[in-house]
């Protein structure tokens, strides 16, 4: 993926005892559209905090509008992408963490029934639990608590996260608990994720070549029009959009971190015509490139 980067979710978590990290994202000035949560996945499980500013996030290609104090359940595996409603800051935290965090309730009969299905993925929460049920947010400060703690650092931290995480997804559980008869119901899956994640990390690694709609949607083995019906419904943008987002934002870092010409860096990012990558960077930024490193000097 292209920057910024400093909106990378890095999934590396750095306990292999206590699999478990605290990412806090600041998207600050961010224009409707922009991109504040950059299209990946993870085998971890996710929870998203939203604290400032509204989002538009698509989850396996389900679209969810999230505000301030939203709480955000991502599955491991599923795909997810988040944009900016309006002009504004968008600041959110992330817990992530392995379902091996729990491992030493793993014989208990009672995990087995209420909490490994969701930690597992063969029962899965409503991506935001308080739309489905407002009692859902009676839970949510044990979250809070739980961000502290990974924040602090204090003495015993990872012992403290891990009883109120886990509280967290029990509670969980017992509001939700009508989903246990409905597993089916409950599964946001759609066709052929698999083939979508390898093609995204080709575009992210070779956006610099050229992907048509033909050849990208030969690697999904679908034909063009379903193709572009279905990458839209994942992304929220179209395949060209997509594509184009990848390649402004890596001329963003090169035009702030190079001394390469407009025209070096429209070739690197895979335009072959200056003119015509002046206009597409002024679509996406709001300023030339010219008018970027004038800013810089």
């Amino acid at each position: 993926m292209t920057n910024p980067r400093e909106l990378w979710e890095n999934t590396r978590l750095e306990h292999k005892a206590y699999p478990i990290q605290l990412f806090r994202n600041r998207a600050n000035s961010k224009k409707p559209n922009d991109c504040v949560l950059y299209l990946h996945w993870h085998e971890h499980f996710e929870i998203i905090v939203v604290r400032k500013g509204s989002a538009l996030l698509h989850i396996d290609s389900k679209p969810y509008t999230v505000n301030p104090g939203d709480v955000v359940l991502i599955p491991g595996g599923s795909l997810h992408v988040g944009y900016a409603l309006r002009e504004e800051d968008i600041h959110y935290d992330c817990v992530v963490f392995n379902a091996s965090f729990f491992t030493e309730w793993v014989h208990d009969p009672e995990h087995a029934k209420y909490v490994a299905p969701y930690l597992e993925g063969s029962l899965r929460f409503p991506v935001v639990p308080a739309e489905r049920c407002e009692a859902a947010r009676e839970s949510f400060p044990l979250l809070d608590e739980v961000i502290a703690e990974l924040a602090a650092k204090q003495p015993a931290y990872h012992l403290v996260v891990k009883s109120k995480l886990y509280a967290l997804f029990a509670l969980l559980s017992r509001t939700f608990a009508d989903q246990q008869n409905d597993a089916k119901a409950s599964e946001p899956y759609f066709a052929n994720r698999d083939r979508f994640k390898r093609l995204i990390r080709n575009i992210e690694n070779n956006f610099n070549e050229k992907i048509t709609v033909e050849s990208a949607a030969r690697e999904v083995n679908l034909n063009p029009f379903h193709f572009c019906k279905l990458f839209k419904k994942l992304t929220g943008r179209t395949f060209v959009e997509y594509v184009n987002v990848c390649r402004v934002n890596e001329a963003e870092r090169l035009l702030r971190e190079s001394n390469d010409s407009v025209g070096e860096i429209a070739a690197r990012v895979g335009c072959d015509n200056a003119n015509y990558f002046t206009k597409l960077y002024k679509q996406y930024k709001g300023m030339t490139p010219s008018e970027v490193r004038k800013r810089q000097q």
